[in-house]
């Protein structure tokens, strides 16, 4: 296995990569700015920018002209070709400590999205929840409970949403039925045993679960058991988010955080995003949104 820097872009709060168009897609959240790179150079091929805080994307149809893009409390479609803007549904809640986080798009193109809630009393109920935005521009409430929603993605192999809670240092694991909605949730893997709560996640095409332990600056895998089957230190502190990508989507790229506002570092690499490549794994290509745009 080989670790590098991709390029020379820093980040303040780097997350959601996504592989699209045989180019690594990432945003800066806290900046407002969503990243195209060569996966080679790590030449910044697109730059486009949105109102801040961004919490993450999902490209739009096959001709990657539009992105599904979650910002403080509503979910949007910016067109990538103008700039445009278009509001799609906002969620029912609102707090200055409230906002979207991560999603991910699904097999039916649908967009799942949850919140983060920061600066909570200890004995205080997060508000907001995991949301879902289906392909009629409907949003339903999936779950609530959920301090700081991170890393939904579905397993390969049994079709399952994992949803990691960074904040309770567990990630969730749903049955999606039919219709969308979530049964069945069960305790996937408690990592505060790891020191950290859980960022982002993905998977690879075995099952396994990859997943940033932003708190220690390291990587996990657990196997469709829940067992840690690897642990990979990095050269940065905070690693926000990974995804898999490159020829045969098997690189894995990782985000990281140079100052998110509530974490920050000043090491070389913070902010970076990272390559890692021959780790003997590989994933898959994320579907794209259908929405009616």
């Amino acid at each position: 296995m080989e670790i590098q820097r991709l390029g020379n872009l820093t980040t303040s709060l780097g997350e959601c990569p996504v592989w699209h168009g045989q180019q690594l897609w990432l945003l800066d959240c806290r900046e407002g700015l969503i990243h195209a790179l060569d996966p080679d150079t790590g030449e910044v091929t697109a730059r486009h920018e949105a109102p801040p805080p961004l919490g993450s994307f999902a490209f739009n149809g096959d001709d990657g002209d539009c992105i599904v893009l979650a910002l403080k409390e509503e979910i949007a479609a910016l067109n990538l070709r103008d700039g445009k803007l278009r509001s799609l549904a906002r969620i029912e809640a609102s707090s200055p400590h409230l906002r979207l986080n991560d999603g991910i798009s699904l097999a039916d193109g649908s967009f799942v999205v949850g919140t983060m809630h920061v600066f909570r009393a200890p004995d205080e109920p997060p508000l907001g929840g995991l949301y879902r935005l289906d392909t009629g521009l409907k949003l339903h409430k999936l779950d609530d409970g959920l301090g700081i929603t991170n890393g939904p993605c579905v397993n390969p192999v049994n079709g399952r949403l994992h949803v990691a809670d960074s904040a309770a240092r567990v990630i969730y694991s749903y049955a999606i039925a039919a219709d969308g909605t979530l049964a069945d949730k069960q305790v996937f893997v408690p990592t505060g045993v790891h020191d950290s709560g859980p960022d982002g996640c993905t998977f690879d095409s075995e099952g396994g679960l990859w997943t940033a332990l932003v708190r220690t600056g390291a990587l996990a895998r657990f196997d469709m058991q829940g067992r840690l089957t690897h642990k990979i230190e990095l050269p940065v502190a905070y690693p926000s988010a990974l995804c898999f990508g490159g020829p045969a989507m098997a690189d894995l790229f990782v985000t990281s955080i140079r100052d998110s506002g509530r974490l920050s570092a000043t090491g070389p690499l913070d902010g970076a995003v990272l390559k890692l490549t021959e780790l003997g794994y590989q994933g898959d290509a994320r579907p794209v949104c259908r929405m009616p745009l």
